[in-house]
């Protein structure tokens, strides 16, 4: 039986289409397609193939008659190589949409490797402190912060509030964020650059619109000289059309 590796739903196929790669629990990949109307209700499911290879996955798709796989004007996915291929090969007549959780992860991502290596750096110094402290045969005791963290803990617990918009933190949060920036200015740099891009998608409602802020995000990246932020705008750059896609009769929610 083709069903632990196969499944098909023609029935299931509408207009907007989603494109994913999941992880079952034995961790074999499987591409998964969904109807992005169902809203992950029943009748979403249109495909899920085994492996995620266009090799593979192709063939099964072509076994959905074409002038139904034509009727498909959108698909939403990732970023990456094989899933667009997969897309254009099965669904010839459909615009291909970058889903924005991908591309907001991208930067996000950025942000928590610049935290992490410091982070990192923290631990090295702590383990040089105790070392040193043992050494002297004395016991180490760190320094607080006036919130009670020590340098290796701000830099832990700074995780959730680097992925939020400052009008989201909590009390703790905000306090935690005003040391935090105090302490590290290149982690405020990142975070501001991370909200900056958050906004295209907030306040865009049109390609040129998002085009114009993705512009002025790109100078600002060239200007602050972070690697992490380099690396992810070039992709960011790389698939632009794709993004910017997104922004096609994008809802004005209100007036200007």
């Amino acid at each position: 039986s083709h069903a632990d590796k196969w499944m098909l739903f023609p029935e299931n196929a509408g207009e907007c289409l989603s494109i994913d790669e999941v992880a079952v629990t034995n961790g074999e990949l499987y591409t998964v397609i969904t109807n992005k109307t169902a809203h992950g209700k029943r009748k979403a499911l249109v495909a899920m193939i085994e492996g995620t290879k266009v090799a593979d996955i192709v063939p099964i798709l072509a076994k959905i008659p074409l002038a139904k796989r034509n009727t498909v004007v959108e698909v939403t996915l990732d970023m990456a190589e094989n899933m667009e291929e997969i897309v254009r090969s099965a669904f010839p007549k459909a615009k291909l949409v970058t889903d924005r959780f991908h591309v907001q992860q991208l930067v996000s991502d950025a942000v928590q490797e610049i935290r992490i290596g410091l982070r990192r750096e923290a631990i090295k110094e702590e383990n040089e402190k105790i070392k040193q402290a043992r050494k002297e045969k004395k016991r180490y005791h760190p320094a607080f912060y006036v919130n009670g963290d020590t340098k290796k803990q701000l830099l832990a617990r700074s995780r959730y509030l680097l992925f939020k918009p400052s009008s989201k933190w909590r009390k703790q949060q905000k306090e935690r964020a005003k040391i935090l920036f105090g302490e590290y200015t290149e982690l405020e740099t990142a975070y501001k650059l991370s909200m900056m891009f958050r906004s295209v998608y907030e306040y865009s409602y049109s390609i040129p619109e998002a085009q114009e802020k993705l512009l002025k995000w790109y100078q600002k990246v060239e200007e602050k000289q972070m690697d992490s932020f380099i690396t992810a705008a070039e992709s960011i750059d790389l698939h632009k059309t794709n993004i910017l896609n997104y922004f096609i009769d994008q809802p004005k929610y209100y007036s200007r």
